[in-house]
């Protein structure tokens, strides 16, 4: 049976007030402060429950995005430690409010993750 990770240590990699608007949709920040780690798949965001499109979800690190599809066992989505991502959806649309963002990746040896952190977003 995997490893469990409990939902409140995963909730502290994201970085509270970086939820935002922007032009053509919107972003996230996560920094990663557990330990190095690697994902061999990410999964739709979520807002408020709703699906994001696979295809419309992305990260970027050190300057480069990449699409969440993009991500393989064989090109992990690597999170190093003291490193900060972005994540986000293009195309969707944030609600005024508290919004609800699920986060979902699947890591060798402990099976598919995720959590969820509730902000208020920002206007790019």
């Amino acid at each position: 049976m995997p490893l469990q990770v409990p939902g409140f240590l995963l909730r502290r990699l994201y970085v509270r007030g970086s939820l935002r608007r922007t032009d053509d949709g919107f972003q996230l920040e996560l920094k990663n402060t557990l330990g190095s780690g690697y994902a061999r798949r990410l999964l739709p965001l979520q807002v408020n429950g709703v699906q994001i499109p696979l295809a419309s979800c992305f990260f970027e690190v050190d300057g480069v995005r990449r699409a969440f599809a993009d991500v393989t066992p064989d090109s992990p989505f690597s999170l190093a430690l003291n490193r900060t991502s972005l994540l986000g959806g293009e195309g969707a649309t944030l609600p005024d409010g508290v919004v609800e963002v699920t986060i979902g990746f699947e890591v060798q040896g402990l099976g598919a993750l995720s959590f969820s952190v509730k902000d208020t977003p920002a206007s790019d």
